[in-house]
């Protein structure tokens, strides 16, 4: 999947800046831990980190195109996945283009120098890149249509440093480790504003989105958002249609030239992932799937359910598992482990934020990626089908619909994802988290698309869709990328394809929830790939730890910070809230609500440490 950088500057000659440009790529060393390379020419110098998936021998970076002879006509640096690499590459060769290597990224280079900025529209796949043409003195910067991979930029006075995560750009000496209050309303606040970065002056470019710099300026240009349009299927078609996009897309997404997995829960999402992928190796004389689960270390025995999750995953996994054959392994988790700050660091490292929003689940991700990476270099994930198909409960809760605020914070769900609890309200006062909330959620429904003549439930499942798809799945995506790569494991995300998420975009409601229940065209689509049990299975969210050692270890923690003055979290806090907290008895915590307050404050000291941050408010 890999990871790069750069920085382009007009008025320097980058030969001068060559140790920057190399601090920089060093920072994506964990994306990357198979090769390196820096290419750097006039105003130009590109870095990259490469994790070796396709043309494992040819496909170094950053790339150069010749044109003419022996002249450098375009230098890449290329980070993600092109699934339809072979049929452009088969275009490219019908249109005179010769080829030195197998590998995707020179198609995409090469495809560049055939259509020009047109060239993204051709590309299916996750990815993010630069191009720099020599002969016109352009950078480009592109991403995915979902943003399924990062990438960021700072514009500076003659040009731009851009990378696939902050801390390549915090290696050059130009940007600053600042945060003003719009950046801090983001940590508290589980919502991502598109293009918002945390950092002063750092943007990420946004999904589907090109950005050219030239001596000109930067140039913004989207060549994908979500569209409306009329869905004219008939219920039998959008279900079989349903099924040839899943099948076409996960043909595409195993293949790789390292060992490939799949993440999978038991749910009804990486359980249609499994099964299609077991079936298309198998069709193909290929062995079966290798498959991982996770649990918690004396966890299994004594689940208990809550609101959150119904049911343990185990029992599902097993199923699934005796169906398809698939070469299962289970990882256990041991919950103890997961509080220590020396891993909170790590976790920190990885995001270069604190983590925000659902606590443990960062370590355990992290854990777990750690484990399959010893087996598997390439994992298929279930994650983004509830926002593609409409799964989580708020999509089917008439409060949560009719509430004017994002779904997942109405008064319904809202309490499973507030970390503001310990914090300050003076601090939240002067941050004003209301207006920033409602502006936010403004903003949202004013960009979701519109189709004449739709009636007011279908409107507003759009907009329900929208904002899921915009401004929550993002954070999720966020969470995967940042934990698998800091471990160099490459995450594929096939509900993630373009083709399906546009046309379940516009698939009207009353069908997409035909049966009355969650994800109704997903499981008419895949019913026959799955045993009843989790065909039927009622949504249960990624497993969160029920053992009393996590939440003694954060108690430990926050305790610690509460007693050094020298912590720079403790003035934002309210200190009063927190000693009652540590006083409550221990398990008499909410495991999302009050854990979550506890851990982002000890997220958000731990970064203002690392990072040296200034708060500039």
């Amino acid at each position: 999947m890999c990871g790069m950088t750069g920085w382009l500057s007009y008025s320097r000659d980058m030969a001068t800046q060559r140790e920057y440009v190399q601090r920089m790529t060093d920072t994506m060393a964990l994306r990357g831990p198979d090769a390196e390379g820096l290419w750097i020419d006039g105003p130009i110098g590109l870095g990259h980190r490469r994790l070796s998936i396709i043309d494992l021998e040819g496909g170094r970076q950053p790339m150069v195109a010749h044109h003419g002879g022996h002249r450098a006509a375009a230098v890449i640096s290329y980070t993600g996945e092109v699934y339809n690499f072979r049929e452009l590459r088969c275009e490219l060769l019908a249109l005179g283009h010769r080829f030195e290597t197998r590998s995707d990224t020179e198609v995409v280079l090469r495809a560049y120098l055939e259509w020009g900025d047109a060239f993204a529209e051709k590309l299916n796949g996750i990815y993010a890149f630069a191009i720099w043409n020599r002969m016109s003195q352009e950078l480009l910067l592109v991403r995915d249509r979902m943003g399924v991979k990062p990438l960021y930029y700072f514009q500076t006075a003659d040009g731009v440093i851009f990378g696939s995560e902050p801390k390549a750009l915090l290696a050059s000496p130009l940007v600053p480790r600042q945060v003003a209050a719009d950046g801090l309303r983001e940590i508290l606040e589980m919502v991502k504003t598109p293009g918002q970065a945390v950092f002063t002056g750092m943007r990420e470019v946004l999904p589907g989105e090109i950005i050219k710099v030239d001596r000109g300026g930067l140039h913004r240009d989207r060549y994908w958002t979500l569209e409306a349009r009329e869905h004219g299927d008939t219920l039998e078609q959008t279900i079989q249609r349903t099924r040839d996009l899943l099948e076409d897309i996960v043909d595409r997404q195993i293949i790789a030239d390292v060992p490939l997995c799949s993440l999978l829960s038991g749910g009804l999402d990486s359980s249609i992932i499994t099964a299609l992928a077991s079936k298309k190796l198998l069709a193909s004389g290929k062995e079966n799937i290798r498959s991982f689960s996770v649990d918690f270390m004396d966890h299994g025995g004594g689940f208990a359910g809550d609101s959150v999750r119904g049911t343990p995953d185990a029992p599902f996994v097993k199923e699934l598992v005796e169906r398809i054959k698939s070469t299962h392994g289970e990882i256990i988790l041991d919950s103890r482990s997961m509080a220590d700050p020396a891993l909170r660091a790590k976790i920190v490292r990885a995001l270069d934020l604190p983590p925000a929003f659902w606590g443990d689940m960062w370590p355990s991700l992290y854990r777990l990626f750690q484990e399959v990476r010893q087996h598997s270099t390439v994992a298929l994930s279930g994650e983004s089908a509830d926002e593609v198909f409409g799964g989580y409960r708020w999509f089917h809760d008439p409060e949560a619909i009719a509430a004017q605020t994002y779904p997942w914070l109405s008064s319904v769900t809202g309490k499973y994802f507030d970390g503001k609890t310990l914090f300050d309200r003076g601090l939240l006062d002067t941050l004003d988290m209301g207006s920033f909330l409602r502006d936010s959620y403004s903003q949202a429904l004013a960009e979701t698309p519109v189709l004449p003549g739709e009636d007011d439930v279908n409107r507003r499942m759009r907009q329900m869709s929208y904002v899921n798809l915009t401004r929550f799945v993002q954070t999720l995506l966020d969470r995967k990328d940042r934990m698998s790569m800091a471990v160099g494991l490459e995450v594929r995300v096939p509900f993630c394809d373009h083709r399906l998420v546009d046309y379940a975009f516009n698939i009207p409601w009353e069908m997409k929830a035909f049966d009355g229940r969650e994800k109704s065209i997903l499981r008419a689509a895949t019913r026959d790939l799955l045993p009843d049990s989790i065909a039927d299975r009622v949504k249960s969210p990624y497993p969160s730890t029920q053992d009393p050692a996590y939440e003694r270890g954060l108690r430990e923690s926050l305790a610690t910070l509460m007693a050094d003055p020298t912590s720079p979290v403790r003035p934002l806090l309210d200190a009063k809230g927190v000693k009652e907290t540590l006083r409550k008895p221990l398990g008499d915590l909410s495991p999302m609500y009050d854990r979550m307050g506890m851990e982002l404050a000890i997220g958000l000291n731990t970064w203002l440490v690392e990072y040296d941050v200034s708060l500039t408010f």
